[in-house]
């Protein structure tokens, strides 16, 4: 069983600036929490009980949201605010752990997962990019259908979605003979960067969510550094096809790159639509403005 997942939360946002400079790109707001609680709990539905963020000096505040924070559960004892007192203390379940490891240089995603291996050992495992959030349509999360895969086969699993035709020199392509059906896995060949319009082998991208076999770390001591300097997980990825099968899942929801402003904006309109208790006034909202 998978229980053991790494979220790389180390980056400096670039993407997200001036917000980014004192704010941990991870912990801008979703409505009412952080981006980075709802890719937790999309782990802890899927059964992963200990997440491993692989981190930077900068982002002490992401460890301070997930810790108790006494002198705030006193004040709200005090003045009887048990509603919110139960919502800050029941954020993370009580079998599930938060543990911190430093990556001491950018050197990439790759270099970042590598920076968790002494506490993964010899443990498959999952990597989610904290900065894309997936909403779920169904009642069984995307991550946990990708576990199942993983038991089933023993092979890695990389998430992927269809993207329009004209957009996918904008990701990471797989390469697959059979596109797969929503909810479902296929061997791929490989993962093209960012082809041009016109040269694709799919229109399925990369989404930010693996289950990978231990011995990709014993990997990834052995890649070299590719692009942009770093050692990138998708050459490592690529080594680990040379031996066994390595299968993209196609999503059955919808990914929000939350990493982008625009993105960013999508999420806030959809979470905030779906949210228990403000999502009716929120769409009266909508309505109010008179948007075209």
């Amino acid at each position: 069983m998978i229980k053991k997942a790494i979220l790389p939360v180390a980056g400096l946002g670039t993407r997200f600036l001036p917000a980014s400079k004192s704010i941990p790109k991870e912990m801008v707001t979703v409505v009412d929490r952080p981006a980075i609680e709802y890719v937790i709990k999309e782990a802890i539905v899927a059964g992963i009980e200990q997440i491993i963020l692989v981190t930077h000096s900068s982002k002490a505040a992401i460890e301070n949201y997930f810790d108790r924070n006494f002198e705030l559960e006193t004040t709200l004892v005090q003045k009887k605010k048990f509603d919110l007192l139960k919502e800050i203390t029941e954020i993370l379940p009580k079998n599930v752990s938060i543990i911190s490891v430093r990556q001491p240089q950018p050197l990439g995603l790759g270099h970042a997962v590598l920076c968790a291996k002494a506490v993964i050992g010899d443990d498959a495992f999952a990597v989610l990019l904290p900065d894309v959030l997936v909403q779920n349509k169904a009642a069984e999360n995307d991550l946990s259908l990708m576990i199942d895969r993983f038991n089933h086969n023993q092979a890695a699993q990389i998430m992927v979605e269809a993207v329009p035709e004209h957009l996918v020199d904008q990701y990471g392509i797989v390469d697959v003979q059979v596109s797969p059906v929503e909810g479902e896995s296929m061997v791929m060949q490989g993962i093209v960067e960012k082809p041009a319009v016109g040269t694709a082998p799919s229109n399925l991208s990369v989404v930010g969510r693996y289950i990978l076999p231990a011995h990709i770390m014993q990997i990834l001591e052995q890649t070299p550094k590719g692009a942009g300097n770093e050692i990138q997980l998708t050459d490592a990825i690529a080594m680990l096809q040379k031996t066994e099968a390595v299968e993209a899942y196609r999503m059955k929801g919808q990914t929000f790159d939350c990493g982008s402003k625009l993105g960013y904006l999508k999420a806030v309109l959809h979470y905030g639509l779906a949210h228990p208790q403000l999502g009716a006034q929120f769409k009266q909202l909508i309505k109010d403005l008179n948007l075209d």
